[in-house]
Protein backbone atom coordinates (compact mmCIF):
# COMPACT_ATOMS: atom_id res chain seq x y z
CA UNK A 1 0.00 0.00 0.00
CA UNK A 2 3.46 2.62 0.07
CA UNK A 3 2.27 3.82 3.30
CA UNK A 4 4.41 6.09 4.71
CA UNK A 5 7.19 5.77 6.90
CA UNK A 6 6.40 7.30 10.46
CA UNK A 7 9.83 8.08 12.56
CA UNK A 8 10.24 10.02 15.73
CA UNK A 9 11.79 12.99 15.43
CA UNK A 10 12.79 14.60 19.15
CA UNK A 11 9.18 15.98 20.00
CA UNK A 12 7.40 15.36 16.97
CA UNK A 13 8.08 13.26 14.03
CA UNK A 14 9.00 12.79 10.44
CA UNK A 15 6.58 10.75 7.63
CA UNK A 16 8.39 9.90 4.73
CA UNK A 17 7.18 8.12 1.29
CA UNK A 18 9.28 6.85 -1.40
CA UNK A 19 7.77 6.29 -4.50
CA UNK A 20 8.77 4.90 -7.78
CA UNK A 21 7.79 6.89 -10.93
CA UNK A 22 8.00 5.59 -14.42
CA UNK A 23 8.98 9.05 -15.62
CA UNK A 24 11.96 11.20 -15.74
CA UNK A 25 13.36 13.23 -12.86
CA UNK A 26 12.95 16.42 -15.26
CA UNK A 27 9.04 15.73 -16.05
CA UNK A 28 8.82 14.83 -12.25
CA UNK A 29 10.67 17.97 -11.29
CA UNK A 30 8.13 19.97 -13.37
CA UNK A 31 5.31 18.86 -11.62
CA UNK A 32 6.49 19.60 -8.64
CA UNK A 33 7.87 23.23 -9.05
CA UNK A 34 5.80 24.51 -11.66
CA UNK A 35 2.73 26.39 -10.16
CA UNK A 36 0.47 24.86 -13.26
CA UNK A 37 1.69 21.18 -12.92
CA UNK A 38 1.29 21.32 -8.72
CA UNK A 39 -2.13 21.88 -9.66
CA UNK A 40 -2.70 18.63 -10.96
CA UNK A 41 -1.82 17.01 -8.19
CA UNK A 42 -1.70 18.81 -4.97
CA UNK A 43 -3.55 22.44 -5.11
CA UNK A 44 -3.56 25.94 -6.85
CA UNK A 45 -0.19 27.20 -6.70
CA UNK A 46 2.01 30.20 -6.70
CA UNK A 47 5.86 30.77 -6.27
CA UNK A 48 6.98 33.84 -6.00
CA UNK A 49 8.65 36.05 -6.91
CA UNK A 50 10.63 32.74 -8.48
CA UNK A 51 11.60 29.24 -7.57
CA UNK A 52 14.78 29.97 -5.67
CA UNK A 53 15.67 29.62 -2.06
CA UNK A 54 13.65 32.52 0.06
CA UNK A 55 10.67 32.64 -2.51
CA UNK A 56 7.75 32.59 -1.22
CA UNK A 57 5.82 29.08 -1.76
CA UNK A 58 1.93 29.06 -1.31
CA UNK A 59 -0.75 26.72 -1.60
CA UNK A 60 -5.10 26.65 -1.83
CA UNK A 61 -6.71 23.70 -1.49
CA UNK A 62 -9.98 25.05 -2.95
CA UNK A 63 -12.03 21.51 -1.43
CA UNK A 64 -12.37 23.21 2.58
CA UNK A 65 -10.43 26.37 1.18
CA UNK A 66 -7.03 25.92 3.33
CA UNK A 67 -4.74 28.14 2.45
CA UNK A 68 -0.51 27.71 3.98
CA UNK A 69 2.08 29.58 2.65
CA UNK A 70 5.75 28.84 3.49
CA UNK A 71 9.43 29.53 1.92
CA UNK A 72 11.51 27.74 -0.30
CA UNK A 73 14.18 26.28 1.87
CA UNK A 74 16.66 24.10 -0.49
CA UNK A 75 16.78 23.88 -3.67
CA UNK A 76 18.65 22.16 -6.24
CA UNK A 77 17.36 21.32 -9.67
CA UNK A 78 16.02 19.40 -10.69
CA UNK A 79 16.37 17.26 -7.42
CA UNK A 80 15.25 18.54 -4.55
CA UNK A 81 13.21 21.15 -3.20
CA UNK A 82 12.11 21.81 0.22
CA UNK A 83 9.66 24.43 1.87
CA UNK A 84 8.55 25.20 5.35
CA UNK A 85 4.85 24.26 6.10
CA UNK A 86 3.79 26.27 9.28
CA UNK A 87 1.38 24.86 11.43
CA UNK A 88 -1.06 27.41 13.24
CA UNK A 89 -2.16 24.96 15.76
CA UNK A 90 1.15 23.75 16.28
CA UNK A 91 2.95 24.57 20.12
CA UNK A 92 4.32 28.13 19.92
CA UNK A 93 7.92 26.24 20.82
CA UNK A 94 7.82 23.49 17.76
CA UNK A 95 9.57 23.26 14.96
CA UNK A 96 8.05 24.35 11.99
CA UNK A 97 7.42 21.82 9.57
CA UNK A 98 9.51 20.83 6.44
CA UNK A 99 8.13 19.33 3.26
CA UNK A 100 11.04 18.12 1.13
CA UNK A 101 10.88 15.93 -2.21
CA UNK A 102 14.17 14.43 -3.42
CA UNK A 103 14.96 12.65 -6.68
CA UNK A 104 16.94 10.38 -7.96
CA UNK A 105 17.40 8.33 -11.98
CA UNK A 106 16.23 4.44 -10.80
CA UNK A 107 16.21 2.85 -14.26
CA UNK A 108 14.25 4.77 -16.69
CA UNK A 109 12.50 6.66 -14.41
CA UNK A 110 13.15 7.83 -11.00
CA UNK A 111 12.41 7.67 -7.07
CA UNK A 112 10.52 10.57 -5.58
CA UNK A 113 11.35 10.91 -1.61
CA UNK A 114 8.69 12.98 0.21
CA UNK A 115 9.79 13.78 3.95
CA UNK A 116 7.73 15.71 5.91
CA UNK A 117 9.53 16.96 9.33
CA UNK A 118 8.35 18.71 12.62
CA UNK A 119 4.74 16.88 12.95
CA UNK A 120 3.25 17.32 15.87
CA UNK A 121 1.48 13.91 16.64
CA UNK A 122 -2.37 15.48 16.98
CA UNK A 123 -1.36 16.09 13.03
CA UNK A 124 0.27 12.98 12.11
CA UNK A 125 -2.60 10.46 10.67
CA UNK A 126 -3.96 13.85 8.66
CA UNK A 127 -0.76 14.73 7.46
CA UNK A 128 0.10 11.03 6.41
CA UNK A 129 -3.52 10.24 4.76
CA UNK A 130 -3.32 14.02 2.97
CA UNK A 131 0.21 13.32 1.47
CA UNK A 132 -0.93 9.30 0.57
CA UNK A 133 -3.74 10.46 -1.13
CA UNK A 134 -2.33 13.34 -3.00
CA UNK A 135 0.39 11.30 -4.01
CA UNK A 136 -2.09 8.95 -5.43
CA UNK A 137 -2.27 11.51 -8.43
CA UNK A 138 1.32 12.27 -9.20
CA UNK A 139 2.07 10.06 -11.49
CA UNK A 140 -0.98 10.84 -13.44
CA UNK A 141 -0.08 14.47 -13.15
CA UNK A 142 3.53 14.37 -14.39
CA UNK A 143 2.07 12.96 -18.33
CA UNK A 144 -0.88 16.12 -17.45
CA UNK A 145 -3.34 14.18 -16.14
CA UNK A 146 -5.24 16.34 -13.74
CA UNK A 147 -6.15 14.25 -10.90
CA UNK A 148 -8.61 15.40 -7.96
CA UNK A 149 -8.02 15.13 -4.60
CA UNK A 150 -10.66 12.62 -3.24
CA UNK A 151 -12.23 13.02 0.72
CA UNK A 152 -13.37 9.67 0.13
CA UNK A 153 -9.73 8.00 -0.41
CA UNK A 154 -8.53 10.28 2.29
CA UNK A 155 -10.90 9.11 4.88
CA UNK A 156 -9.80 5.52 4.13
CA UNK A 157 -5.71 6.21 4.66
CA UNK A 158 -6.49 8.62 7.40
CA UNK A 159 -8.51 5.22 9.68
CA UNK A 160 -4.92 3.45 8.81
CA UNK A 161 -2.65 6.27 10.01
CA UNK A 162 -4.84 6.65 12.95
CA UNK A 163 -3.83 2.73 13.23
CA UNK A 164 -0.14 3.41 13.30
CA UNK A 165 -0.42 6.35 15.45
CA UNK A 166 -1.77 4.75 18.11
CA UNK A 167 0.78 1.88 17.74
CA UNK A 168 3.21 4.69 18.64
CA UNK A 169 5.22 4.80 21.78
Amino acid sequence: MDDGLILEDGETYAIVFTRRLRQSIQKVWAALTLPERLADWLAAATIEPDLRIGARFSLHFVEGDYRMTGEIVELRPPRLIAWTWPDPRAPEDAPVSVVRFELEPDGDGCRLTLTNTHVIRADLASVGAGWHTHLEGLGGAVDGIRTDWSAGHERVHATRYRGAVEMLP
